[in-house]
């Protein structure tokens, strides 16, 4: 498994979709070796076989291995439709060089992508920061998923030019234009909606109302953006989306800053479980699957 994502990373593999594809492996031969085992065959494209349905379509091969009864599944078979929504503005590019955030984001929103689409779920991937920048069909073709693997390439490697964040209108968009009972999977650190929390609020519950399942990916740098560490001594603070600096010692604003922060990620997590969302804290230093994994087992004692 890869114990660290950065742009550095992506670029040494070669592409998102090579590592990306590797991992999901990863992931499936750790399940496998867990006490999910059905949830690995799963993933390979099988369904477990119900007494009285036609021996036609049963994997002897799986039966081999397993001792388990599995029935084959079939590309034109979809169980559900989900939207990937990534921001992607000029915060979601920190730090800068490494990317960590959005690399991050990237390679768990190709890693989920890809497990959708091995089940024959249908997949589409919505981009923004201030507006939608781009919104995809949501289709169950390999060919499609290798687009979208391309487009969270160019992602990476193009970052914004200075932009503001509105997750809320953006979400309102997505209520209203996507398939009904979608699930909707959000990749974003938020930082553009701490002013106006009760608008944010009022999307995520617009999802939830037109009965989207959601699932929200809180993505920040634990270290400096939650704890504010850095070296004590005079530092110059930018705001990447409004160009605006501060002069000052970390101290100075310290208490004050992770107050407010927490403030935030308090209020999210209350309001995501009055909603039934699925929350997600994301330290974008924590290995992948350390994410991912404790959701994908959560989904599966759900089935």
């Amino acid at each position: 498994m890869i114990q660290e994502i950065s742009f550095d990373t992506i670029r040494q593999y070669g592409n998102i979709e090579l590592l990306a594809k590797q991992m999901v492996e990863g992931f499936i031969t750790g399940l496998h070796k867990s006490p999910y085992h059905g949830f690995s065959v799963e993933f390979a494209e099988h369904n477990l076989y119900n007494p009285g349905e036609s021996t036609r379509h049963i994997d002897w091969k799986v039966y081999a291995r397993t001792d388990k009864l599995f029935t084959k599944r079939y590309e034109e078979e979809t169980n559900l439709r989900a939207m990937i929504i990534l921001d992607r503005s000029p915060s979601m590019y920190y730090p800068d060089k490494t990317y960590d955030k959005m690399a991050f984001s990237t390679l768990a929103a190709a890693s989920l992508g890809y497990m959708l689409q091995k089940q024959r779920d249908a997949v589409g991937l919505c981009t923004f920061s201030d507006d939608i920048e781009e919104i995809t069909p949501v289709k169950s073709t390999k060919t499609h998923i290798h687009q979208i693997f391309v487009k969270l390439q160019q992602m990476l490697e193009k970052p914004p030019t200075q932009k503001g964040t509105h997750i809320a209108k953006v979400l309102h968009q997505v209520a209203e234009t996507i398939h009904k009972r979608s699930l909707v999977i959000i990749f974003s650190d938020m930082m553009g909606q701490m002013g106006n929390r009760d608008e944010m609020f009022a999307a995520l519950q617009h999802l939830k109302h037109n009965n989207h399942e959601v699932l929200l990916f809180h993505v920040a740098d634990h270290t400096t953006e939650l704890q504010l560490e850095f070296p004590e001594r005079p530092m110059v603070f930018v705001d990447v989306e409004t160009g605006q600096k501060e002069k000052l010692r970390p101290s100075q604003i310290r208490e004050k800053y992770k107050n407010t922060i927490q403030e935030l990620y308090h209020d999210l997590n209350v309001k995501c479980g009055q909603y039934k969302i699925d929350y997600v804290e994301v330290d974008s230093k924590k290995d992948i699957d350390q994410v991912i994994l404790p959701y994908l087992i959560k989904r599966t004692r759900m089935r």
